[in-house]
């Protein structure tokens, strides 16, 4: 038997419970897995809301690093004692043990700890496909807008854009999350709640604005956002925390500079063997020699869940959020 967080109806934070479930037997191209930490993004909020359907009741989380216990037939890629980490359906990750896909796994090296693991594989490996993938004029040299800069998925983009010799302007909302921006190399930072982010970017860049904005909001920054583009400039919808983006106008694309948007979906990026391999391999090296630093702010353990999705919800966390077992 093992530990697990479930819920049998779409809603709020109360909605979560914890349970103790029977893990079975690993199946065709299945590894049982025994988690040592566990993810907790803001992402699990979509499904636990009903933002993002699932098949009631479910389990819930898409991240976590551990143990392989057995694999499964067919399984050659993993043995049982492998370190392993992962991002991916099925939901379930919120368990101290599962029965789970092999597909989704990526060996985790020995200079990598479980909690980095953790709390960076779907957050990293996110902030990898955004740089380096959906905007391919983006250069050296070049100036990003950054909202949330201060999240998991944001702290890390920071470090990855100037690894890439990026000029980083960051919103964030409070003094402690601008530190924390500025810690890992924020090079501008614009309050949100209490500036104009189109104009205070205009004002940074010589009112050229940016090449690529990466606006993780959604809703409530769309506008700021774009008006924020410099010509041909590209808005990269990452996520959706103050609600859904709206509806495209093509036109005020076209008012706007033939400026671009995209709404990327992680899979996308990971479905194709070798994309997956090259992307991998440059997230994991990075935090394996230690280039990349993750900033866990807040841990929890699964009985914990509730305040944990609060927590996410509120604005309050900082850097990375985890589960331990």
């Amino acid at each position: 038997m093992a530990k697990a967080v479930r819920f049998y109806e779409a809603g709020g934070p109360e909605v979560l419970r914890v349970e103790e479930v029977a893990v079975g037997v690993p199946g065709a191209g299945e590894v049982r897995i025994r988690h040592e930490a566990i993810g907790c993004n803001f992402a699990d909020t979509y499904f636990r809301s009903g933002y993002y359907p699932a098949p009631l009741p479910a389990g819930i989380g898409v991240e976590a690093a551990g143990v392989i216990e057995a694999v499964g037939e067919g399984v050659s890629a993993f043995v049982p004692g492998d370190r392993v980490a992962y991002n991916g359906s099925p939901l379930g990750a919120y368990s101290s043990e599962r029965v789970m896909p092999a597909a989704s796994l990526f060996k985790l090296p020995d200079s990598i700890s479980f909690e980095d693991a953790a709390a960076s594989t779907m957050r990293g490996l996110s902030a990898t496909y955004w740089l380096a993938k959906t905007n391919p004029m983006m250069k050296a040299g070049d100036t990003i807008l950054l909202h949330a800069a201060a999240g998991g998925a944001g702290l890390l983009a920071v470090q990855l854009a100037k690894l890439m010799g990026l000029r980083v302007i960051g919103t964030v909302s409070t003094e402690e999350k601008a530190e924390k921006a500025r810690a890992m190399g924020c090079d501008e930072i614009i309050f949100y709640r209490r500036e104009d982010v189109a104009e205070r970017v205009r004002e940074l860049t010589d009112g050229e604005g940016v090449t690529t904005v990466f606006d993780s909001v959604g809703k409530d920054t769309f506008e700021g956002s774009l008006k924020s583009l410099k010509r041909r400039g590209v808005l990269v919808g990452c996520g959706t925390a103050s609600g859904p983006f709206p509806p495209i106008d093509a036109f005020q694309m076209v008012r706007q500079g033939s400026v671009y948007f995209t709404r990327p979906a992680f899979a996308d990026y990971y479905a194709d063997p070798v994309e997956r391999a090259e992307l991998s391999k440059l997230w994991f090296d990075h935090l394996s020699a230690g280039r990349v630093k993750v900033e866990i702010g807040q841990r929890y353990t699964l009985d914990d869940c509730v305040t944990a999705h609060r927590d996410l919800e509120s604005g309050r966390t900082i850097g990375s959020s985890i589960f331990l077992l």
